[in-house]
């Protein structure tokens, strides 16, 4: 399910320039947490890190374990037809979606305020883009999954497309994921 659009266009912003695989890897090696993890990921796309979700498999069920606010928000069952996320996790399949918002799925995670420091908490941005990369340990099973969005009021305010460079950049940091223990076992309270 990946969906491009031709990145010669006019107007079409570029997106931030990547680092060689080999830094990507050491970089994201030295984050031992998922917060690390993913504000580190949040740099490398050039997206906010409340623009980046970790998910964890656990008895059949996604639950976040990054952004902090979305850890008690809820959960989702592989089961479920209208998660990106869940499809993502049941296919083993990656996702680059740069109309996001034609794209039926569930909602329910993007009412839930996340905002840092010195942001403004009286408008929500929808998910206008989004990668969507499943997280595999070495016998393939599904250890969780890993989403990078660009949030915005509209289409046009997004930023740059999500290119297939970024979705291989984004499969590499999930093979990453897979050998760093927060993926591998719940974190405590």
């Amino acid at each position: 399910m990946r969906e491009n659009s031709d990145p010669s266009q006019d107007g079409a912003a570029t997106a931030p320039a990547l680092a060689p695989d080999s830094s990507v890897e050491f970089v994201l090696s030295q984050a031992d947490t998922p917060a690390k993890f993913c504000t580190a990921l949040a740099k490398l796309f050039g997206v906010r890190p409340r623009e980046v979700a970790m998910l964890r498999l656990e008895q059949g069920l996604l639950k976040f374990i990054f952004p902090e606010q979305l850890k008690t928000a809820g959960f989702i069952p592989v089961s479920s037809s209208s998660s990106v996320a869940a499809h993502t996790a049941s296919t083993k399949k990656t996702q680059l979606f740069n109309t996001f918002t034609k794209v039926k799925h569930a909602r329910v995670f993007e009412t839930v305020k996340l905002t840092g420091a010195g942001e403004d908490e009286s408008e929500q941005a929808s998910i206008q883009k989004l990668m969507s990369v499943p997280v595999l340990n070495r016998e393939r099973k599904v250890l969780g999954v890993i989403q990078v969005s660009r949030k915005a009021f509209d289409p046009s305010s997004a930023g740059p497309d999500f290119t297939l460079e970024d979705l291989q950049q984004l499969e590499l940091a999930a093979k990453v994921a897979s050998n760093m223990a927060f993926i591998k076992e719940p974190v405590g309270p």
